[in-house]
């Protein structure tokens, strides 16, 4: 069954005039029509000059501006929403434990009526650790604990008592070959990169292999992107994306919604 094209949203709350602000752009964009709606899990909101080979590039200076908290912010918009997905993109698993988050997620779940997507990585950006006392580590250390934490994270799942309402969507976030296209193809539901088409093509065929090589179906992986105009989305939809994500940052006077509805139109269409 081939999936339908969606369209996705994160709408980053540093910056932002005030929480409400927030939250009318979060109903904003369901009025839109967006299909999944994200936020972040930062502690500060990182200031980054662009990205190469996927990676975020960080500003030198990192100003600490107006900021608000994911998973407290997730359980409200599971009430004011009715039909969008909602989601962080992505958790960072050194936070939490992971028990504890798989069961914040089922709540969440629950309370949104089973439209919560738990996108997890194994986090990079140091000012989140060091100024709420986490231990930063190594990129190895990090992604044992995150690799660990997948295990945990799906095991608590499956004994919560209630269940969560769905079988909950585990998005991951990256496309470093030697740990987290191997943790995509173990436990991912969707899997989320900023490659060019033509990189993405060739990692999309390495989650493939490995999927299977899990026994899994590559079917079971939803491929998802980042939208960057109608040209590329047409040529990454030919590469098997069906769900396409852009960025907002905030401004004074809130948030701008053009890209959002040149999306929407685009999936339309």
């Amino acid at each position: 069954m081939t999936r339908p094209t969606r369209v996705g949203v994160q709408l980053w709350p540093g910056g932002a005039p005030d929480y409400r602000n927030w939250r009318e752009a979060v109903l904003r964009a369901e009025n839109i029509g967006v299909d999944v709606i994200f936020g972040y899990d930062h502690f500060h909101a990182p200031a980054f000059d662009g990205r190469v080979a996927g990676s975020p590039v960080l500003s030198k200076v990192q100003p600490d501006i107006p900021n608000f908290e994911g998973w407290t912010a997730l359980a409200s918009w599971g009430e004011i929403t009715t039909r969008a997905d909602i989601g962080l993109l992505v958790t960072g698993v050194g936070y939490r434990n992971p028990d504890l988050l798989a069961d914040m997620a089922r709540t969440v779940d629950h309370i949104s009526g089973g439209r919560l997507v738990l996108g997890l990585g194994a986090g990079w950006y140091e000012k989140d650790y060091t100024t709420y006392g986490y231990d930063f580590g190594t990129v190895k250390s990090r992604f044992d604990l995150f690799d660990e934490s997948l295990d945990r994270i799906e095991h608590r799942l499956r004994v919560l008592n209630p269940a969560p309402v769905r079988d909950i969507p585990i998005l991951i976030g990256g496309s470093g070959i030697k740990r987290t296209i191997p943790a995509v193809a173990k436990h991912a539901d969707i899997w989320h990169s900023f490659l060019p088409v033509e990189r993405f093509i060739k990692a999309s065929d390495v989650v493939r292999e490995l999927a299977e090589a899990n026994g899994r179906k590559d079917s079971a992986v939803e491929r998802s992107s980042v939208w960057e105009d109608v040209a590329s989305a047409d040529a990454y939809r030919d590469a098997g994306v069906t769900l396409f994500t852009t960025e907002i940052h905030p401004d004074a006077d809130g948030y701008d919604f053009t890209t959002i509805e040149q999306m929407v139109k685009w999936r339309d269409s």
